[in-house]
């Protein structure tokens, strides 16, 4: 059944044709080899296609006007950079053009290639009387099938992109997904659409949210007939709307990436990600495909379960392209987190060679281009190390698959982009649902607030872990990738913190004593470097590292950290993390996670700062590299630094764990 509704997406989308806008009409040729096709993009804007024009004219200028015929009584259209210069030689270019001053399509009842000199239209045409310019359309709620589906009325902003209203749905159906087809009614013959974030998996509970999609590949919105959020398995539909024929939309913006495939198999992971493959003797050879950045990875492998989605004793490839050089690498999952060393052995996610196997992939190919990174890499199906999972031609496999940031060592940081359930595929056999990548400029997310403490009374500070808040929180405030841990000094996200010099602080640490713990071990530490995980940087990294506090050296030169305490964790209450980013503030973020403390003092790391200090200083985790933020160490609290932020404290002590809940208002 799969494979039908695969095949329905490819036809669907091989007959697409592509939508420009409402055609105007072909530019009457006058003079000077003027020619094109012009269409209306929206109500303000028309795109030029193929246009022609020798640039042999006096004083010539894109115009128009609301007269009979073209005339001097008309204005300029700037060009398509926005300038109002005379007119060069236009070589079948296409563009588009932006009406002046906020005048619109229907204000207008021609547009030319005119010359003011001559006072003749070198090329022109006219608008229809009763031209109606491409705009949204707003087309009818969702039908109240069941489970709860219920929606406002859907707006189309453009041949691409819909819009869902006040969305509901109670997240209870079992291969539920966004779904659309041709026919009278929605059926099983159609294909998926990715949600508001790009991810294929069934969809999640929506309580009156309103969400935008984007149609995949090169399919759009005349290529169908209606919109549903469809239970694949039970073959019901929950809830659907039908499309107009031909709506008056605007074209797309987004720019489609066919990719060239040269492996005949194909599973799409996400919007962004899909992986091919090939079986071929005694190995496999695998493509990945990511449209990410330029310092971001990819990973992809083989679940640590048989069964389900598992990270941890998963075996995965971390892909991605430096420069010109590509990179397939062969990692071990054992903990979650970035690779450290706990008692003498290396835990988390490591290297093979550095957990004492081997390097089993041999790169092929490796490109990017348009944003797309392209990989390629074989290996064999049965590797000799034994930390590396047999790939069966026979019998279903979960993969696993995550995109994230690299950190400065070129290794993975925490991911942005993972699945909440697992994809499978059947190596030996015959699967396809790859489509096109698009180029839509990803939102760009703004960071929340950054937190600062300015309080020349305060002396004390407290320090637990919590979630790092993705793109909007320690991505967004500092520009570095995260681990997935950061610190909440006094309550807050990474803060900056400023302290007088001559003064000493005491810093109550809550980052965790198991040093068995790959993940939850973070002895804090204050450097003259932003990164800090001191644990895993190389020896010519540490010369270059000035460690102001919390870390003692041995007679032969190698740090150890002093300062480790209970551990004091922020989690999520049931909300799934990749929706952080959903959350305008960090005081909304942080009202869905739920503190625990393991019983304990916390420890005590007194600071000094000296006037050796520099000006800036960074704290840290020991172990994990980009968990915290500043501190300015000053000479003296002035007005330069703004207002001092008030902080009030609930009640601290619970039993004998503490807990800190702090609200700032400033």
């Amino acid at each position: 059944m799969m494979i039908l509704i695969f095949i329905s997406l490819f036809v669907l989308q091989g007959n697409s044709e592509e939508y420009k806008g409402k055609h105007i009409g072909k530019l009457n040729s006058y003079h000077h080899q003027v020619s094109g096709d012009v269409y209306a993009v929206d109500k303000y804007t028309i795109l030029i296609t193929g246009f022609n024009y020798d640039g042999n004219g006096a004083d010539t200028f894109f115009w128009a006007g609301a007269s009979n015929r073209p005339g001097p009584q008309g204005f300029i259209v700037p060009d398509e950079h926005g300038k109002t210069n005379v007119l060069g030689r236009y070589f079948n270019k296409d563009f588009t053009l932006t009406l002046p001053e906020k005048k619109k399509l229907t204000d207008i009842k021609w547009f030319a290639v005119y010359d003011l000199s001559s006072q003749n239209a070198f090329g022109d045409v006219y608008m229809d009387e009763n031209f109606e310019p491409p705009s949204t359309q707003v087309i009818a709620a969702l039908s109240k099938k069941s489970h709860g589906v219920s929606s406002g009325n859907l707006q189309i902003l453009d041949a691409k992109t819909l819009v869902i209203p006040d969305l509901t749905y109670n997240g209870a159906g079992k291969d539920t997904y966004f779904w659309v087809g041709v026919g009278p009614q929605p059926s099983t013959k159609g294909s998926k659409v990715p949600d508001e974030y790009g991810y294929l998996e069934p969809l999640r509970l929506y309580s009156k949210q309103t969400i935008k999609i984007e149609l995949p590949g090169d399919l759009t919105i005349f290529d169908i007939d209606w919109f549903s959020i469809y239970d694949v398995q039970e073959k019901n539909n929950f809830g659907s709307v039908l499309i107009p024929d031909n709506p008056n939309v605007p074209p797309s913006l987004v720019k489609i990436i066919p990719q060239k495939r040269a492996l005949p198999n194909c599973i799409q992971l996400h919007k962004d990600l899909q992986a091919s493959w090939e079986i071929f003797g005694p190995q496999i050879t695998i493509q990945l495909a990511g449209r990410v950045e330029e310092d971001e990875y990819i990973a992809f492998g083989q679940s640590g379960s048989n069964s389900k989605l598992q990270m941890l004793g998963s075996d995965v490839t971390i892909a991605y392209v430096d420069g010109y050089r590509g990179f397939a690498d062969d990692y071990n999952i054992t903990a979650n987190s970035p690779c450290v060393k706990v008692l003498g052995q290396y835990k988390g996610v490591c290297k093979d060679s550095r957990v004492g196997g081997t390097e089993d992939n041999q790169l092929h190919t490796s490109e990017r281009q348009d944003g797309i990174n392209t990989i390629t890499y074989r290996r064999t199906l049965k590797s000799s190390d034994p930390g590396d999972k047999e790939f069966f031609a026979d019998g279903v496999t979960h993969l696993v698959w995550a995109i994230g940031k690299l950190d400065s060592n070129k290794e993975p940081a925490f991911h942005d982009l993972y699945p909440r359930g697992s994809a499978t595929v059947e190596w030996g056999k015959s699967m396809h649902n790859c489509f096109s990548f698009t180029t839509s400029n990803r939102d760009l997310d703004k960071p929340w607030d950054r937190a600062k403490i300015i309080d020349k009374a305060l002396r004390v500070y407290t320090a637990t872990l919590g979630p790092a808040g993705s793109r909007r929180g320690y991505q967004g405030i500092t520009g570095m990738p995260s681990g997935g841990l950061a610190w909440y000094i006094n309550g807050l996200l990474i803060p900056e913190i400023w302290m007088k010099r001559g003064t000493t602080y005491a810093i109550r640490v809550f980052g965790g004593n198991n040093p068995h713990s790959a993940e939850l071990y973070n002895p804090f530490i204050i450097t003259d470097e932003p990164h800090g995980g001191l644990e895993r940087r190389s020896e010519e990294v540490h010369r270059h590292i000035r460690a102001l506090a919390g870390v003692q050296y041995t007679l032969r030169g190698q740090s150890r950290p002093t300062t480790v305490g209970p551990l004091c964790l922020a989690r999520h209450n049931g909300v799934d993390r990749r929706l952080d980013d959903d959350y305008p503030t960090f005081r909304d973020f942080n009202k869905t996670l739920v503190v625990t403390c393991e019983p304990g003092e916390p420890a005590i790391l007194e600071v000094t700062p000296n006037s050796t200090w520099p000006d800036i200083v960074y704290y840290n985790s020991y172990t994990h590299m980009n968990t915290g933020w500043k501190i300015h160490i000053v000479d003296t609290f002035n007005a330069q630094y703004g207002c001092a932020c008030h902080l009030k404290y609930f009640p601290m002590i619970i039993i004998s764990s503490l807990l800190l809940h702090l609200l700032i208002n400033c």
